[in-house]
């Protein structure tokens, strides 16, 4: 789950993290009293969207920049009323782009030097990771390309947790003394306790900025979360923006499946996450596009594949649909009878190929066998890939 920079934020100052000054606003009738609150001028206006690269964005009616300096009040509002309900395009929102509803207002801070800070799980080494660089500002992956000496790793045992000399490690490393040394340990370690206690899966911070005060502060953040350890943190969940997410995603959180649109007119139905990439990547073999990645898990019901089904059909895109169920725990019949439900149900008129293996699978292809419907069956991944791409072209 992610949420709005203006949220994280609010964490960070829990926390003990600095942050500059900011207050958003929802609506333009709030936008004077969030600048007066701010006191003077200069100030930094920002859209608020589940999307990087907001900076070079463009909106879709011309207007150039989703995060604007501003020098005075008057220019503030300006921006901030170009900005709210224009839908704005980066590189990370895709054409499409997403809608403003909530305006960022901050403080403009005075910068020294800026720095990239974030902490995430390695997957190589099954433990919290903080990366850090000289170089913030920009997009981490051309640091990693270009300069990958300026980049740094602090690897923490999460037995015992960050150590305090990891943290002057990491703030030496960066170049930090006197005041900016101290200040820097204590945000490190501040930042990767927040990053511990809410289960956050990372954290970014770019960029972390040094002021003339000498002064650390975390001028921009990102934070997302891990899904499956939400139901621990209500007050993180109160804080979801369903108006950042796809409809179809929404829908299938109430059935606990795990969908992801995708731009392509082939839709899948597997159970297993290994699985299902392995699905889309045949189908992109045989030289078809997947709409989504749809994982019903190892133990669904009938209701949650007819759920399945409804959520998939509401895609204009999907002219197509393939089902690939390998059967361990999950029983084949409990499949292909929600298959056959469902597509009784929803007077399905798209080509459907269901490839079923596994717990049960004689008696789950009788069921789809003697259905009476157009379904047409597979014997293996390849065979099922390759008859749906043939059958949506």
């Amino acid at each position: 789950m992610n949420i709005h920079e203006y949220q994280a934020k609010a964490l960070f100052e829990k926390y003990g993290v600095p942050v500059p000054k900011g207050v958003p606003a929802r609506s333009p009738a709030e936008f004077e009293s969030a600048l007066s609150a701010l006191g003077e001028a200069p100030f930094v206006v920002k859209s608020q969207i589940h999307a990087g690269g907001r900076g070079k964005g463009t909106f879709t009616d011309g207007f150039k920049g989703g995060v604007k300096f501003a020098k005075t009040k008057s220019e503030a509002l300006d921006y901030a009323n170009k900005m709210y309900g224009n839908t704005l395009v980066t590189a990370q929102t895709g054409a499409a782009g997403r809608k403003v509803q909530t305006i960022y207002f901050t403080k403009a801070a005075d910068i020294s030097k800026e720095y990239y800070l974030a902490i995430l799980l390695d997957r190589n080494t099954s433990k919290p990771v903080i990366v850090a660089s000289t170089e913030g500002g920009v997009e981490i992956e051309k640091v990693a390309h270009e300069t990958p000496e300026k980049i740094f790793k602090i690897f923490v045992d999460p037995a015992v947790g960050l150590q305090g000399y990891q943290a002057r490690q990491l703030a030496f490393q960066l170049g930090f003394t006197g005041d900016y040394f101290k200040n820097a340990v204590k945000l490190i370690t501040n930042l990767y306790r927040m990053w511990w206690e809410t289960d956050a899966s990372m954290v970014e911070v770019n960029p972390l900025i040094t002021t003339p005060a000498g002064e650390v502060l975390a001028l921009d953040a990102k934070v997302s979360f891990d899904d499956n350890a939400l139901f621990r943190h209500k007050d993180i969940v109160d804080l979801r923006d369903l108006n950042e997410e796809d409809s179809k995603e929404i829908e299938a959180s109430k059935y606990n499946l795990s969908y992801i649109a995708l731009d392509g007119n082939i839709a899948c139905l597997v159970n297993g996450a290994g699985l299902a990439m392995s699905t889309m990547d045949i189908i992109k073999h045989f030289g078809g596009n997947p709409a989504n990645f749809l994982d019903v898990g190892g133990g669904a019901s009938k209701d949650q594949v007819q759920a399945a089904f409804r959520i998939i059909l509401t895609d204009p895109n999907v002219k197509g649909i393939l089902v690939n169920i390998f059967g361990g725990i999950m029983d084949c019949n409990t499949i292909a009878t929600g298959v056959v439900a469902a597509a009784r149900e929803l007077g399905l008129k798209i080509p459907l190929v269901v490839r079923l293996e596994g717990n049960n699978v004689a008696a789950g292809k009788k069921t789809l066998a003697e259905s009476g419907l157009k379904i047409e069956s597979a014997d293996t991944m390849a065979d099922a890939a390759q008859k749906i791409v043939k059958l949506v072209a």
